[in-house]
């Protein structure tokens, strides 16, 4: 393949999702505008005019901001690689580094998401003190926002940057089978995440404090016993001072699960819908959701990691996006920007694998609570949340990981029959 060629491929690709996810975003906000003034039937006596009105507001203004983050990702996108920003940058790492070196790789990916990270930001604030207050969700201080910002940094650089020398060390050190090695580490690396993120990570940011004796965990203590589950703890989270949004999670594995909720969800569910929603994560690690994702997850980045090692050697790779500079740190940065101009359409697949194991996890919770309560706690998750009810089916069928909530209500009242 020519440079030029890769070239006009790379810019059909870009230009056809760009095209097709403004479309889509444009179907769902006249779609959703256009059920606003009417609640579903199978919602009216649980969520009024009002809540819904809110709901079709909210996911109008959230789409439209993704479709200016769409717009600012591609423009960037185009000015790093053709237009030769990312070339600009390989040279001003050279400045403070010898050319070549692992200091001076380091230093232009480092670059990189630095200025990524800047044209990010912009949008970031908005999202939470705009679009997020403007809607009663944001809790978040100007000063929380600035703690939580500068532990990112932080974190970035105390994790991040070791972790790109290390692999940048095994690109040029490990033959012609580097991305191997480099696919066995990430993969490993990512396992130590999971495990050391509960208990290290995530404390960085919230205070987590033991779920109090009482009812709710007897119930759950309960419910645990019935499924044949051990885990590590019950944990409360403090997401109020972020965000009036509920929510809770599992989090580790092994010998490090444990269950987190957010103080917001306690607040909003009574115990018996608290015991139905934590019954559909159980579901989950019953049919190994998350093991069987693993797996997935690592059989297509080997695939990925297979097609860098082979890329790391075409010229055409660098030319056609707008690098004259090869080697280690320029194939790993290219990569990873062009990659997902191209994965676009594996999207739907992984949205709708998703939705069949969340209605695998509702099935087992029907059977380990009673199904009304996990509708009752979905329902209120729905108003409070202000999720619309009314999405897109296309637009749906593409990017939700949840299946819509007109078709989970409706699954989980014929399992309540």
């Amino acid at each position: 393949m020519t440079s030029s060629s890769f070239t006009a491929l790379f810019l059909v690709a870009l230009g056809a999702g760009l095209l097709t996810r403004l479309w889509l975003a444009l179907r769902q906000m006249r779609h959703v505008a256009a059920h606003r003034n009417s609640v579903p039937s199978a919602f009216a006596a649980s969520i009024g005019l009002d809540a819904h009105r809110k709901a079709a507001d909210y996911t109008v203004a959230r789409v439209r901001l993704g479709m200016v983050d769409v717009l600012i990702s591609t423009t960037l996108l185009l000015a790093l690689t053709l237009g030769g920003g990312l070339q600009t940058l390989h040279g001003l790492a050279a400045r403070v580094a010898e050319p070549g070196s692992l200091v001076h790789s380091v230093s232009f990916v480092a670059a990189v998401a630095v200025v990524s990270w800047i044209v990010d930001l912009p949008l970031t604030i908005y999202r939470s003190f705009g679009l997020e207050a403007r809607f009663g969700f944001n809790r978040l201080t100007p000063g929380l926002f600035v703690a939580d910002t500068l532990k990112g940094i932080v974190l970035a650089a105390l994790i991040g940057l070791p972790l790109i020398a290390f692999v940048l060390w095994l690109m040029d050190a490990m033959g012609t089978l580097w991305w191997l090695y480099v696919w066995a580490f990430w993969l490993v690396f990512n396992l130590l995440v999971l495990l050391v993120y509960p208990t290290f990570i995530a404390p960085l940011f919230n205070k987590f404090k033991p779920l109090e004796d009482g009812a709710l965990k007897s119930r759950i203590e309960g419910l645990m016993t019935r499924c044949g589950f051990r885990l590590s703890g019950l944990f409360v989270m403090d997401g109020s001072k972020r965000s009036a949004h509920g929510n809770a999670y599992f989090t580790g594995f092994g010998a490090a699960k444990r269950i987190v909720f957010f103080d917001t969800l306690l607040d909003k569910l009574d115990p018996t819908e608290v015991e139905a929603v934590l019954a559909h994560e159980l579901g989950h690690y019953h049919h190994h959701h998350l093991w069987k994702r693993l797996a997935v997850i690592g059989a297509g980045s080997l695939a990925f990691f297979a097609l860098l090692g082979h890329l790391a050697g075409q010229a055409w790779f660098f030319k056609g996006l707008g690098m004259n500079a090869a080697g280690t740190a320029p194939t790993l940065v290219l990569f990873a920007l062009a990659l997902p101009v191209f994965t676009f359409p594996l999207t739907p697949l992984m949205s709708m694998w998703s939705r069949t194991h969340e209605f695998q996890a509702d099935a087992y919770a029907a059977r380990q609570a009673p199904a009304q309560a996990l509708i009752s706690a979905l329902v209120k998750l729905y108003r409070d949340n202000a999720s619309t009810l009314t999405p897109d089916p296309l637009y749906s069928s593409i990017y939700d990981s949840h299946p819509p909530a007109a078709i989970r209500i409706a699954r989980l009242q014929e399992a309540a029959q």
